[in-house]
């Protein structure tokens, strides 16, 4: 795990790091906000800590900052205020977990783990679970529903809109889904695959407002949210 550390304490930032790198992980240390948001927005981290009181740009404006662009990688504050509106404060601005000075190193290190694994659950989930507007497609479970209505699909309705989903909203060519779908190359004569995008729109569209599956004259076809 490659962790960024935001801390203006020497003394604690180095031991905080000697004890993350004994655990296994990468963890870099940044003394100022400014620098340490730079630095954010420039590498690949899988957890960042914050002290909320440092130079330049104090933590809690770190964290948004962070969020307006970034809000999967788990930030753990780690700070001296200990009253509740303090932690609720930070908490709003996109903080997951919330660390009160002194503390345990173990215990640092049992809330680094929780959110590497929480980070890591959502992660797969994300992909294996597709979204457009309210039209949720799991593909472990290869199962489909709308507003929260499951919908049940044939295997090759289930194939086809999986295919479309994943392209997010890029439209999809009559050629490519022959070859994806029915695992045969494309033939001008046959309206096998109009046939099924009508089936999957009576199934996914019917009903609602607005229409998710989409043709694009001469091109294809896509899924997309349009407004």
């Amino acid at each position: 795990m490659k962790i960024l550390l935001l801390e203006d304490d020497f003394k604690l930032a180095t031991e905080v790091r000697t004890f993350l790198l004994k655990q296994g992980c990468e963890c870099e240390i940044v003394y100022d906000g400014l620098i340490f948001f730079k630095e954010a927005v420039h590498a690949n981290y899988d957890l960042y800590l914050l002290d909320i009181n440092v130079p330049s740009l104090n933590g809690l404006d770190v964290c948004k900052k962070i969020r307006e662009n970034d809000t999967q990688t788990p930030i753990l504050m780690l700070t001296a205020y200990s009253d509740v509106q303090d932690k609720v404060q930070a908490l709003n601005v996109g903080a997951d977990d919330y660390l009160v000075k002194p503390f345990h190193l173990e215990e640092l290190n049992a809330r680094v783990k929780a959110l590497a694994r929480r980070s890591s659950q959502q992660n797969r989930q994300a992909e294996t679970t597709y979204k457009v507007a309210d039209l949720v497609v799991d593909t472990a479970e290869m199962k489909v529903s709308r507003s929260g209505k499951e919908i049940s699909l044939t295997p090759k309705e289930y194939k086809l809109l999986e295919l479309l989903v994943k392209q997010n909203g890029r439209t999809v060519s009559k050629q490519t889904i022959a070859e994806q779908v029915w695992d045969i190359h494309f033939e001008t004569g046959t309206n096998t695959i109009e046939v099924y995008i009508s089936f999957l729109r009576n199934k996914i569209d019917k009903g609602f407002d607005i229409p998710l599956i989409h043709t694009r004259a001469g091109y294809g076809y896509y899924v997309k949210e349009t407004k």
